[in-house]
């Protein structure tokens, strides 16, 4: 299902209804990480056979010894012990345990960085070396940025194949209020050349938008050069953490920090046949209102 290439880039096979889910920013051991909405989801892609991949910011891991950012409020119970980050990557290992085998790449973000740097231990290596070990799974560790190439067929003839390339960033600098990013998707075109996706999380929004570039090629069958309209989908995805709750106080509340959307998105790619020609349409949403579990 999934093939490592080199520590940031991999493929990922999906199966005939060519959808993969993207997460981000699920600050799952943080009190205020919405556990009842994260798990609908996940169940959501088992049931339905999704695989995920999820953008950096797995892990929040603020309350460690020596941590200025620690705030006592913001840890839970069964974490509030001598061995806090142990505890929270055993207990991250009995929690998605269920979906081990959905879980595909695990980027970086800035919160598991940020503890290779002060504290000298990589959480999201431990954790998907200890879920493996469990599950016998073949989850596998990505970058802060990297790619991933989408492996799929048409109508499920295997003769059949096709790829989309996703470029994911999990992303920097705080994000606007007003442009909501919109910016940094920009900036991502100048940037990366031949993606059909670009992703990041990061900033707590959750939107797309599709872009177009004019591309002048070579077509080997044809034996010519040829104009071709290529289009580009950017998505930005939302986290799991809502810090805003009443606009009481707080950091979030603070620093003048709006409500943010909550979840993640699901990738859809439809193909269709046109001639000898075959046309692509890659488009992504929020996920579907579900039952809580």
């Amino acid at each position: 299902m999934v093939k490592e290439y080199s520590r940031n880039t991999h493929s990922i096979e999906l199966n005939e209804n060519r959808k993969i889910a993207i997460l981000s920013d699920l600050h799952w051991d943080n009190p205020k990480s919405d556990w009842t909405l994260l798990k609908s989801h996940l169940e959501y892609c088992l049931k339905n056979q999704i695989p995920v991949f999820v953008n950096g910011d797995f892990f929040c891991l603020m309350q460690g010894k020596g941590d200025r950012r620690g705030n006592k409020s913001d840890i839970r119970q069964i974490h509030n012990n001598a061995k806090y980050l142990d505890s929270i990557v055993e207990t991250a290992v009995e929690w998605f345990s269920p979906y081990a085998s959905i879980l595909t790449v695990l980027g970086y973000g800035n919160h598991e960085t940020a503890i290779i740097k002060h504290q000298e231990t990589d959480i999201l290596r431990r954790f998907v070396d200890l879920m493996n070990y469990t599950n016998k799974s073949e989850i596998h560790v990505g970058g802060y940025g990297g790619w991933i190439n989408l492996l799929y067929g048409h109508n499920n003839r295997e003769s059949l194949k096709f790829s989309s390339k996703m470029k994911y960033f999990h992303g920097s600098g705080g994000g606007g209020i007003v442009t909501k990013g919109a910016i940094n998707l920009t900036r991502a075109l100048e940037m990366y050349e031949g993606m059909d996706i670009f992703t990041m999380g990061h900033i707590h929004e959750n939107w797309s938008r599709n872009d177009i570039r004019d591309k002048f090629e070579y077509n080997p069958g044809k034996k010519t050069y040829e104009q071709k309209l290529i289009e580009v989908h950017h998505m930005i995805t939302g986290t799991y953490k809502e810090e805003y709750e009443d606009g009481y106080a707080g950091w979030h509340v603070e620093r003048g920090a709006p409500p943010k959307p909550i979840g993640g998105r699901i990738i859809t790619i439809d193909i269709q046949r046109d001639g000898n020609n075959f046309i692509k349409q890659i488009d992504s949403s929020r996920f579907p209102l579900i039952k809580t579990v």
